[in-house]
Order: C-alpha cells, then structure tokens, then sequence
C-alpha cells in the first residue's frame, strides 16, 4: 500500500512540475508575441513617416 502512494505521489508530482514549465513556457510565448506586435507597429509607423 505504502508503494502505491509513493508512485501516486510521484505522479502528481511530475505533473505538477511538468504543468509548471508549460506555464512558463506559454506566458513568455504570449510576451514575445507581444513584443513582435508592437516591433511590427512601430516599423509601420516610422515607413508612413518617412513617405
């Protein structure tokens, strides 16, 4: 019995750390897309200035 909470608490484990590193992962996904929307911006910006 004792063997059987040990593997269920190692899988929650690893679940959890795994659900860590996507959380991560995915909130400096959503900053780079951020930052190449506002880098296209300003490149559209600067070009109608400078027509």
């Amino acid at each position: 019995m004792k063997t059987l909470l040990f593997v269920i608490a190692a899988i929650l484990l690893l679940g959890w750390i795994i659900g860590l590193i996507f959380k991560i992962i995915g909130v400096f996904i959503h900053v780079l897309l951020i930052l190449a929307i506002i880098a296209v911006v300003v490149a559209f910006i600067k070009k109608r200035r400078s027509d």
